[in-house]
């Protein structure tokens, strides 16, 4: 891929890239994307995700996933406290020997976004919040250009909840298993029910476990909305994964407009109304 000119990514639908009108083409000419349509064959050879120094996503282990973990009567009862309690004092699977505190969420409240990492990282496991550090400030702006915060941020913007699929995190930065995310999932499936969101974005591959129960690798669900417990799930990339590897932001700014049209419930130019801030998504964390 040529470095001075990214590109957006296949999987983003045609009717998308010939509906942009001409403030959303100037804005990503700023930005350094050309929009392009690649023949569909390249789509398919989209992975996960890249192997280090190579921005090509790799996909995941042949690994096959556990059955989901029904709610059961007490969980899909609870209220925000007793979520919180439960997920505190979980000892469901192993993760909980090694945590220094279980991450639930950004904040107690409803939200039309909602997006689902993978799993905490040291830094999250210490601070008891999800998405900090570079990877936080990142989202923080990625948020900002589509017109939305954080739950629980002073900012006026609509707010936007923020989780993971896994409350704890793995030892040493592990992959988490099938199991353990299994073991999650009433929790997220809980979440869902009382942040009550228009769209879901999944960040990363254990989410997109969690919440659609596929091995599928990234590339091959971005693009599309998928379905989880009635709510809308568009797929996207971690942004600890956009810092290693900025030229697929560009890819990442494609899913996010697909996730306002979702949203709106209408075409492409709903995106425009919160439209990304030229070059500012980009700039951060380079």
């Amino acid at each position: 891929m040529n470095s001075s000119a990214h590109t957006t990514d296949a999987a983003a639908p045609a009717a998308w890239v010939a509906q942009l009108d001409k403030r959303q083409r100037a804005m990503l000419a700023e930005m350094g994307l050309r929009v392009w349509l690649p023949e569909p064959a390249m789509a398919q050879q989209r992975s996960v995700a890249a192997a280090p120094g190579d921005a090509a996503p790799v996909a995941p282990p042949a690994t096959a996933a556990a059955a989901p973990a029904q709610p059961d009567a007490t969980t899909e009862a609870m209220d925000w406290v007793a979520l919180r309690a439960a997920v505190t004092a979980c000892t469901a699977c192993g993760l909980c020997r090694g945590r220094t505190q279980a991450v639930l969420g950004s904040a107690d409240t409803q939200a039309d976004w909602m997006l689902v990492g993978d799993a905490p990282d040291e830094s999250e496991d210490l601070q008891g919040q999800p998405f900090v550090g570079a990877p936080g400030a990142l989202l923080d702006q990625m948020l900002h250009a589509v017109g939305r915060s954080r739950s629980g941020s002073p900012a006026a913007a609509a707010p936007a909840y923020l989780s993971h699929a896994l409350k704890c995190r793995p030892a040493t930065g592990r992959n988490p298993l099938p199991d353990e995310v299994a073991r999650c999932e009433p929790y997220l499936a809980r979440q869902v029910a009382l942040v009550q969101p228009k769209v879901i974005v999944a960040l990363g591959r254990f989410a997109v476990q969690a919440l659609l129960h596929s091995q599928e690798p990234l590339g091959r669900l971005r693009g599309q909305p998928h379905i989880y417990r009635g709510v809308p799930v568009i797929v996207s990339y971690p942004p600890a994964y956009l810092l290693r590897h900025p030229a697929d932001k560009g890819k990442a700014w494609a899913d996010w407009c697909l996730a306002l049209e979702t949203v709106a419930g209408r075409g492409p130019a709903a995106a425009d109304s919160s439209g990304l801030q030229a070059g500012q998504v980009n700039k951060i964390g380079t």
